[in-house]
This record gives C-alpha cells, sequence and structure tokens, in this order.
C-alpha cells in the first residue's frame, strides 16, 4: 500500500494504492513556478475515496470497491526518499526525482509535523527556505517577526507577551503553583489553574490523594503500562467500575492515540449507553454498542469488563455478558498493540476527544473511574503515579 503526492510536468498527483489498484488524481491547473508564490494543497483519502486540492479547487474520486484501509509501515517522507527503492514504481509517473522547492505547515492527520533540524528522523541536502531569522512563524499567536542584528524580535498583540509571543499577560503573574498549568480565560481577563495529579486548590497547591479518580471535564490521565512488553497482545483485557451523570464522555482509551494507523481499544458512553470500539490495526474500527438500557444518571457505580481474544470480543457489563463478536473472521489482524499507553477519561489539555478520537466518542467523560486492572494482573493500577491534570479525589463529595 503506498499514498504519494509528486509534482508532474507542472501538475499535482495524488497516487495511492490500498492493495488492489492504483488510483491517479491530477489537478486541473498548473503549479507557478516563478518562485515568489506559495501554494495550498490539501490531499488523502476516506475510505477509498481520494480528494486533491490545490489553491480551493477540489478533485475527488472513488475507487472500485474494494480496500478501504491504507496498510502501510513505512516512515514517512517529504520532498524525497533515502533510497529510489522504497518507492513502488506505480507511486510516480516517471523516475522518481527529489522536489526542488520550499515546503512548509505540513498538516498529518490534524497533526502539524515540525520541519526543524532535530525533530524529523533523519534527513539530506535540506536549508532554510526562509533565509532570515524570523523564519516561518517564529512569532507565535499572531505576532509580527522583526530582523535584527542580534537575530529577531516579536512585535506581540495586546493580549500576548514573551520573546515568541507565547505567553498570556493573563498568565503572566498568576499564582498557580508548580505543579499547575495557567490557563488564561480571556473573556473575564483573568486565569484558572489546572492542577497535576496529586494537587488541587484554586492555585493546585494543597496536596492530595485517592484512590477514587474524580473527572470534571478537560481532565485526563495517562497511564505507561511498565509490563507492556511482557503482555499477550492476542489476549488483552481491561476491567473498571464507573459511575457518572452524562450520557456522553469517554472512559478508557487503551492505545497511543497519535495517528490512524494506530491499534486501540476504547470504552465509553454515547446516548447514555455503552459504547465499545476496537481496532487492531485494519484501519476500520468496528463501535460495538449496547443498547438495552442506559447507565447513565443513576448515580450507581458499574463494572465493565473488556476481553479481546485475537478478533474475538466480549463485553461485560455488571457481570452480564452484554456483547460478543468476532470482528475479523478472516483472522487478518489479531493483536492489539496499545503501545503501553492507556488514557483515561480523555486526552491531553488542548486536544478534543472528537478530534482524536474521529468522532467515535464526542467529549471528555464526567464521573469517577476506580479499580481499573489490566490483562490478569492482581493488582489494580495505582492512577495516582500517572500523568494528567484536573482529576480530583473521588471520595470527597458527591
Amino acid at each position: 500500500d503506498f499514498l504519494c503526492v509528486s509534482l508532474v510536468n507542472g501538475f499535482i498527483q495524488l497516487r495511492y494504492n490500498l492493495g488492489d489498484k492504483t488510483v491517479i488524481l491530477q489537478t486541473f491547473q498548473k503549479v507557478q513556478t516563478n518562485g515568489n508564490t506559495w501554494h495550498s494543497l490539501q490531499a488523502g483519502r476516506v475510505g477509498n475515496e481520494g480528494y486533491l486540492d490545490l489553491d480551493g479547487i477540489n478533485i475527488t474520486q472513488r475507487a472500485s470497491p474494494g480496500m478501504n484501509a491504507l496498510d502501510t509501515h513505512t516512515d514517512f517522507f517529504v520532498g524525497g526518499v533515502s533510497s529510489l527503492n522504497l518507492v513502488n514504481s506505480m507511486a510516480v509517473e516517471n523516475e522518481p526525482t527529489g522536489f526542488t522547492g520550499c515546503i512548509r505547515e505540513i498538516v498529518i492527520n490534524n497533526r502539524e509535523l515540525k520541519l526543524t533540524v532535530t525533530d524529523p528522523k533523519g534527513g539530506a541536502d535540506v536549508g532554510d527556505c526562509d533565509g532570515t531569522a524570523c523564519g516561518y512563524r517564529v512569532c507565535k499567536n499572531n505576532g509580527t517577526c522583526q530582523v535584527r542584528h542580534s537575530g529577531f524580535s516579536c512585535s506581540c498583540p495586546q493580549e500576548w507577551t514573551g520573546s515568541t509571543c507565547e505567553h498570556s499577560i493573563h498568565c503572566s503573574q498568576n499564582r498557580c503553583g508548580p505543579q499547575a498549568l495557567c490557563i488564561p480565560q480571556a473573556t473575564s481577563f483573568s486565569y484558572i489553574c489546572v492542577c497535576a495529579l496529586g494537587w488541587s486548590g484554586k492555585y493546585c497547591d494543597s496536596k492530595i490523594h485517592f484512590f477514587i479518580a474524580k473527572f470534571v471535564g478537560n481532565s485526563y490521565i495517562k497511564y505507561t503500562d511498565p509490563y507492556y512488553g511482557k503482555r499477550d497482545l492476542q489476549h488483552s483485557r481491561i476491567s473498571l467500575n464507573f459511575t457518572t451523570n452524562q450520557t456522553e464522555g469517554l472512559i478508557v482509551w487503551m492505545g497511543k492515540g497519535e495517528d490512524e494507523d494506530n491499534d486501540f481499544l476504547a470504552i465509553g458512553l454515547a446516548n447514555g449507553t455503552l459504547k465499545v470500539v476496537v481496532n487492531l490495526g485494519e484501519g476500520i474500527s468496528v463501535p460495538l454498542i449496547h443498547s438495552k438500557y442506559s447507565i447513565c444518571c443513576d448515580q450507581r457505580w458499574h463494572f465493565v469488563t473488556v476481553v479481546q481474544n485475537q478478533t474475538c470480543i466480549k463485553v461485560y457489563l455488571d457481570e452480564e455478558l452484554i456483547l460478543f463478536e468476532d470482528i475479523d473472521p478472516y483472522r487478518k489482524y489479531t493483536a492489539l498493540n496499545y503501545g503501553g499507553i492507556c488514557y483515561f477519561g480523555g486526552f491531553e489539555i488542548g486536544r478534543k476527544v472528537h478530534v482524536v478520537t474521529t468522532g467515535l466518542f464526542q467529549k471528555e467523560f464526567i464521573g469517577k473511574i476506580k479499580d481499573v486492572v489490566l490483562f490478569q494482573d492482581s493488582k489494580k493500577i495505582q492512577l495516582m503515579k500517572a500523568e494528567g491534570y484536573n482529576v480530583y479525589n473521588g471520595k470527597n463529595g458527591n
């Protein structure tokens, strides 16, 4: 499988192959090659339908019925490749050649790639296209960059400060403790402190301890499984207790959550009922929804267990088997390669649940979680010792 965007005789081409046939899309207009014009390019696919947009002019094309998933496990190359042998002969018009020109602001699946010296895995013969100390978007938050003898300086908008306009003026003199994030509140000309795990209070200066995790929205816990390298990933299991008064929310996401190729097992609520979604690497998420009765708003603790035995998924709710399905009878992918990462309640500050999960779940979890057990471990995991923010002691209050 492959997906390739290239410049051919002045036109932009998108070529992709999902395992059955190669689809080719080409722009109607040529790219201006005067060296002074920046072009905006969007290319990709949804299922087997490809799209290509150059400077706002869009074309789409659907492949013949067949494969829908892009199964690639290679590095991502920009501007060229380290070896021409890596390029599929069907991915380009003629012999592959490296790109000559300038590239900036590459966004892959809603994540921007940092085209710096240190962030990529490697590269060769790449220089600075701007040629000045200002570069591209050195000044954050719409700041204006001026070249100086000693480098550059940023002229910041009214509500931002710092050498690159990276700090909100509302947080410039904040009282948040060192274990906190300052979140500016522009409408009220103020700020709030978001506490790291183990801290609470208006300024996150009170130490706390908990066994029941209380999620209040904009909350998350990221747990790294220390035993991941020893797990049998063809036979996974997770169980936990939860309670909530909401009808929507992501309870747990077993997986890295970085791009669409990551395996995952997710548990959450949709329209007040339990929803489990599993992806073992086939690129197609299989949702399992139990609609027998609503489990929100009853002020009860609910016990949920999800068992993955290769491609067979069992879901237990309050010790009753409610879902049992083989998500791939052909057994193409049988292991849950979740990377040893488990998210509870949501994702890092600024990462929206509906974006990361591509709409599978709509919002963060609001409620309480306790007694989390992975696989057949004899001990519950200690959520207190993980990474996270805005999570409090669930034993106090409602």
